[in-house]
């Protein structure tokens, strides 16, 4: 188990809901990833995420997928490329990480409550 936190520390934690809009190969990363553009709405607008992925997704598969992000992080240099959300997921039985996706149902920009 993690350390205890604070109700008012998880608040602090700005969580939301988007799209993959495009998704390209990140040969530069250290382990294999990919670079992501994500829209988050009006409010937030596009970012980026650099994301380690390869082993569960390819490319062409992610553009559209629903996923939630942590949006209000500071931007995180990953060799040449600005990481600006963090993009969460799990690990699955091999210690690869699989998204944690939304139904399409949940409009773009929504934050977890």
């Amino acid at each position: 188990m993690s350390e205890i936190i604070n109700f008012e520390d998880f608040l602090k934690v700005d969580i939301r809901c988007g799209k993959i809009i495009e998704s390209k190969s990140f040969p530069k990363a250290r382990k294999p990833a990919y670079r992501l553009k994500i829209d988050f709405g009006d409010n937030i607008g596009i970012k980026k995420s650099s994301a380690q992925i390869t082993e569960n997704y390819t490319i062409d598969e992610l553009v559209g997928k629903n996923i939630i992000a942590v949006v209000n992080f500071p931007p995180r240099q990953i060799g040449p490329f600005m990481s600006e959300v963090l993009t969460l997921g799990f690990y699955d039985k091999n210690k690869n990480v699989k998204l944690a996706n939304l139904s399409s149902s949940i409009p773009i920009g929504e934050k977890l409550c």
